[in-house]
């Protein structure tokens, strides 16, 4: 990224998301050293301490770390002040760079999960070399960051590019955050576990059933996946459902922002071609004068689900 300096000293690197957390100690070249995982506590008191004891368990392996970087699910300022989130209740109007900093006693940037993702591809990743990028994620809920003339966009209050928010259906389902028929509600991880919870109980996904243990209360988007991923075609057509609703919101952000290049990251990435194949058939033609410009590249995000704590790390860099 243009306006990180050269670095010269391993950080911190935390990854905040919905159902998982995830901290990493990285060297300056972007290589992991050595990752801890665990399901996001419910709390912020508790989020601070499994961070704080996931920090002093990795400080041993690279004892020059000196900043933290954040990456967390939600409406981030430029306090690290989290004023919101729909899958994480503990964010009301948290200060959590302010506990963070108090309690391991680093300095510590927090920035939106989507805009480290975006952070880590343009600096080590996917989108390195390019200036105009769409990255979007994929998990418990949509997230966005928006790369323009090289330069991550923030907006006026550092809430920028929340693109899981915007309205696609005015009678679709409720969305995380409380409105009806956002993006995110449609084209989630979240959203693919409601389709196969609906195609299971009306008996159309024996493929999906059985990945859940025959529960059709307990599917998720990994049932649908996994199933898909073994070539069930029950799971498969309902992939490629599924990529409709997302490659239709990469289209309408597409005719707004003219990337260079999209870059899709979060769990579901993992589906590789499963997802992306259908997804960019989809996604082919739809666009404004398809015939009459570039075409826009949809790839996976490289680092795959290290983007978040790689990009987080970078930006402590910025802090030593």
């Amino acid at each position: 990224m243009g306006d990180q300096p050269a670095a010269t000293t391993a950080t911190f690197g935390v990854d905040l998301g919905g159902t998982n957390l995830r901290i990493a100690v990285v060297d300056p070249d972007g290589t992991v050293v050595e990752e801890q995982r665990m399901p996001t506590p419910d709390t912020l008191d508790g989020i601070v301490a499994a961070i704080d004891d996931s920090v002093r368990a990795l400080a041993g392996l690279r004892p020059g770390a000196r900043a933290l970087g954040v990456g967390a699910a939600g409406m981030v300022d430029d306090d690290g002040v989290i004023h919101y989130s729909p899958n994480v209740p503990a964010f009301r109007h948290a200060p959590v760079r302010a506990r963070l900093e108090a309690a391991v006693g680093l300095p510590t940037v927090v920035d939106n999960d989507a805009n480290v993702a975006a952070v880590a591809e343009l600096t080590h990743g996917a989108a390195r070399g390019y200036r105009e990028v769409l990255l979007v994620t994929l998990g418990t809920g949509v997230g966005g960051g928006v790369v323009t003339r090289g330069e991550v966009l923030r907006g006026a209050h550092g809430f920028g590019a929340e693109v899981g928010h915007f309205q696609v259906d005015p009678d679709g389902p409720v969305c995380a955050c409380g409105q009806r028929g956002h993006w995110e509600a449609v084209a989630s991880g979240t959203a693919l576990g409601a389709m196969g919870r609906a195609r299971a109980a009306a008996g159309a996904a024996p493929s999906v059933l059985a990945q859940a243990g025959g529960d059709v209360d307990v599917i998720e988007g990994v049932h649908v996946g996994d199933a898909a991923q073994a070539g069930a075609p029950d799971a498969v057509e309902l992939v490629a459902e599924y990529a409709l609703q997302v490659a239709l919101g990469l289209v309408g952000l597409a005719n707004i922002l003219d990337p260079e290049l999209i870059v899709v990251s979060g769990g579901l990435v993992e589906l590789d071609d499963v997802l992306l194949g259908p997804l960019r058939s989809a996604f082919a033609g739809r666009l404004e004068g398809a015939a009459y410009r570039p075409d826009v590249p949809i790839v996976p995000a490289l680092l795959a689900g290290h983007a978040g704590v790689v990009g987080a790390a970078v930006l402590a860099r910025g802090l030593v």
